[in-house]
């Protein structure tokens, strides 16, 4: 506990009560203007402790900073992408209020057996038209999922958008499906840039870094907002919930369902691994790579 931080846990009746006990004749309407004379206001915990930490954090921020500049000045797009918490899906409880006649009722437990089944949406947030395309996958969220997602990007807004694009920057965590440290996710990015014809560059943020992945605080919070305090019991319905989301700024987001089963537990050694020509970047090679078509 930080001792600077004088904090107390008690309503403004219980702090009244507690003066009468010790002789000092004090109302609640007081309680709270004292309160606020002295700036004591309600504050939520802010998780702001980092886990741990990494040797080039600051060095790798630098780089990225330094990638989107160039980018932003390009016609090649600069694309942020992170898959979203996941969702069961059911008559199961929910978080949040919505205007109803009467209050809609839910499960009172969240059984496996009364899970219908699961909510995998993975966004990817374009940074220069202020737009977000979010995949919902059905199953697992693997590194095949998450290039296909790509792909369905590209398909339907990428190359609509930036049709001159020569290569993508794709900014990313340093875990989950996409984690730095997995080869499968650098072999199938590999298949997603054959496929398509054009350069991948990926930008890890440091470990223990992701919430400054732009995606996290400027798409998922709406997208959240957007979908609580309602039943969510198809992915079609989950899909109509998400292209609601907008905010005042201009933030559009389009979704899909992406109906395919996804295994987990792929492994790609490393001779598979060298077969594909990954280039890795002089500065932290670990964090910044590149992947080219293939002939």
């Amino acid at each position: 506990m930080n001792s600077d931080i004088k904090w107390v846990k008690l309503t403004q009746f219980e702090i009244s009560q507690h003066m009468k006990n010790k002789g000092v004749e004090i109302s609640r309407n007081i309680v709270r203007k004292l309160l606020k004379k002295h700036r004591f206001v309600k504050r939520k915990m802010q998780g702001k402790i980092r886990c741990g930490d990494f040797v080039d954090r600051d060095k790798q921020f630098e780089i990225i900073n330094r990638k989107v500049d160039q980018f932003k000045s390009s016609a090649n797009p600069v694309i942020s992408m992170d898959t979203k918490k996941k969702e069961p899906l059911g008559r199961l409880f929910s978080q949040g209020k919505v205007y109803c006649s009467r209050a809609i009722e839910a499960y009172d437990h969240t059984n496996d057996s009364l899970i219908k089944g699961q909510i995998v949406p993975h966004g990817i947030y374009d940074i220069k038209k202020n737009q977000a395309y979010i995949n919902i996958g059905t199953t697992h969220e693997t590194a095949e999922f998450l290039c296909d997602s790509l792909k369905y990007w590209w398909q339907y807004k990428g190359k609509i958008d930036y049709p001159l694009t020569k290569e993508v920057l794709i900014l990313c965590d340093s875990g989950g499906a996409n984690s730095w440290r997995i080869n499968v996710f650098k072999f199938e990015l590999q298949r997603l840039s054959n496929e398509l014809n054009i350069k991948l560059i990926v930008c890890h943020y440091p470990p223990y870094a992701s919430k400054w992945n732009p995606i996290e605080h400027r798409v998922f919070p709406h997208v959240t907002r957007a979908m609580e305090g309602i039943l969510l019991e198809t992915h079609e319905q989950v899909q109509t919930l998400i292209e609601k989301t907008y905010t005042k700024t201009g933030l559009k987001v389009t979704a899909s369902i992406i109906k395919k089963a996804y295994n987990i537990g792929r492994v790609i050694t490393k001779k598979m691994l060298e077969s594909i020509p990954v280039v890795y970047d002089m500065e932290i090679p670990g964090l910044n790579y590149s992947v080219c078509p293939q002939k």
